[in-house]
C-alpha cells in the first residue's frame, strides 16, 4: 500500500512529468530546436560526375507565435550557412493551426524567404494550406493563390506542373514541380464534392526532353506510387513526420497511406523519395519527437 506522502510524492512528480512535456511539446520543440538531417544518395541513372548538394526547407506555417518573421529569418540564415547548390521550398508557407495570437503576412513571410541563396537559384512549389486559406482560389477552382504571388513578387519561381533543366558544372539535370494534388477542398459552398488536386504529374514530365536526371518536387507524398522511374528523387513534405512521434507512433498521419511515406529516405522498386519532418505545425502547435528540420541531400 502506498501511505499518503508516497501519494502526494508521485502525484506531484506526474504533475511535474506533464508540465515539462506539455512545456517541451509546445515551447521548446516546435518554437526553439532546429535540426539539420542529411542523406547521401546516387540515385538510379544519375549523371556520373554530377555532385549536388540540395537544401529542402517544407511548411514553414508562418504564424504567431510559433513561426514568426525571426523565426524564419533565423532559419533561412542556418539553410545559407549550408553550402546548398540549389534550395528548394516545398510549400505550406501559410498558418496550418487556428490556435495562433497573429498572422504573418505573406508579404512578410515571403520576404524573409527572398534572404535565401543559392548558386543554383531557389526554387518553390505550393502546398495545400496555401491553397486552402485563399477563399478566392477556392471559389474560382483555379490560382494563383497569394503564395504563388507572394514568392514569385520576391523572385522565387513557383514550379505549377512545370520542369526547367538547369546546369551543374557542365553536367545538366531537371527540377520538376507539380501542383497541389489537395488544392481545391470539399465545400458546399463552392459546390464541390470532394476535395480535387491540380497536380498533373504527365504533364509536367513531358517537358522533360533529353536523358539528364529529373528532381521532382511534390508537396504531398502520395503522388509516389505513380511516379515513373524515369524521375531519380522525389522530394515532399506535408507530413511533418507524423509532428507527435512517440516510440514510432503517431495520432494523425495526413496520408492515405499511413506510416508508408511519413518520413525520411523511402525507397520502393528502385524509386526514391525523401519527405522532409518540415519546421511548422499543423492543426495543433505541437512537436514532440519530430524536431524542426531542414533537409540537406548529397546526390552523384
Amino acid at each position: 500500500m502506498i501511505g499518503r506522502r508516497g501519494f502526494l510524492k508521485l502525484f506531484g512528480s506526474s504533475i511535474v512529468g506533464l508540465l515539462t512535456l506539455g512545456g517541451y511539446a509546445f515551447g521548446y520543440e516546435p518554437v526553439v530546436r532546429l535540426s539539420t538531417t542529411r542523406y547521401q544518395l546516387t540515385p538510379p541513372a544519375w549523371t556520373p560526375g554530377l555532385k549536388l548538394r540540395i537544401v529542402a526547407l517544407a511548411d514553414f506555417h508562418a504564424c504567431r507565435p510559433w513561426m514568426t518573421a525571426d523565426r524564419i529569418a533565423s532559419i533561412c540564415a542556418r539553410a545559407n550557412d549550408l553550402g546548398g547548390d540549389i534550395i528548394v521550398l516545398l510549400g505550406d508557407y501559410t498558418s496550418g493551426t487556428d490556435f495562433v495570437t497573429g498572422h504573418v503576412d505573406h508579404g512578410v513571410w515571403a520576404a524573409e524567404l527572398a534572404a535565401l541563396k543559392a548558386p543554383l537559384g531557389v526554387h518553390a512549389i505550393v502546398g495545400n494550406h496555401d491553397w486552402w486559406h485563399d477563399a478566392t482560389a477556392q471559389k474560382n477552382g483555379h490560382g494563383p493563390t497569394f503564395s504563388h504571388k507572394a514568392l514569385v513578387d520576391v523572385g522565387i519561381p513557383v514550379y505549377s506542373n512545370r520542369s526547367v533543366r538547369l546546369e551543374k558544372d557542365g553536367h545538366g539535370f531537371w527540377l520538376a514541380g507539380v501542383e497541389d494534388q489537395l488544392a481545391l477542398r470539399r465545400s458546399v459552398r463552392w459546390k464541390r464534392q470532394f476535395t480535387e488536386g491540380l497536380d498533373d504529374l504527365d504533364g509536367t514530365l513531358a517537358q522533360v526532353n533529353d536523358d539528364a536526371p529529373v528532381i521532382l518536387l511534390a508537396h504531398e507524398p502520395d503522388i509516389f506510387p505513380t511516379v515513373p522511374s524515369r524521375v531519380s528523387l522525389t522530394l515532399s513534405g506535408h507530413t511533418h513526420g507524423g509532428q507527435v512521434r512517440v516510440f514510432g507512433w503517431s495520432p494523425y498521419l495526413p496520408s492515405r497511406y499511413g506510416d508508408r511515406y511519413v518520413y525520411g529516405h523511402i525507397v520502393e522498386e528502385d524509386r526514391h523519395i525523401i519527405v522532409s519532418g518540415g519546421l511548422g505545425c499543423s492543426v495543433a502547435p505541437v512537436r514532440v519527437g519530430v524536431p524542426p528540420e531542414i533537409v540537406v541531400i548529397d546526390l552523384g
